[in-house]
């Protein structure tokens, strides 16, 4: 399992997923477990909706002048 969910998007989930987690307790669904997928994508940094299309939000590396040959 490849890591392909960056900083910034890895933040956004976990903080998106605890607000549909707190609204859904709020207003007492069981809609609020859908909070439970951006977190747990957050944390394990691994999204495998990206898989299909080949996205990843990780920063890639920048070669070194010698490094490019």
């Amino acid at each position: 399992m490849k890591i392909n969910v960056g900083s910034t998007d890895r933040i956004i989930r976990i903080v998106v997923g605890v607000a549909i987690l707190g609204a859904g307790f709020f207003f007492k669904t069981w809609w609020s477990l859908i909070g439970l997928v951006p977190i747990v994508t957050g944390i394990i940094r691994f999204c495998p909706a990206y898989l299909p299309f080949g996205l990843s939000t990780c920063a890639t590396p920048e070669l070194k002048p010698e490094e490019k040959k």
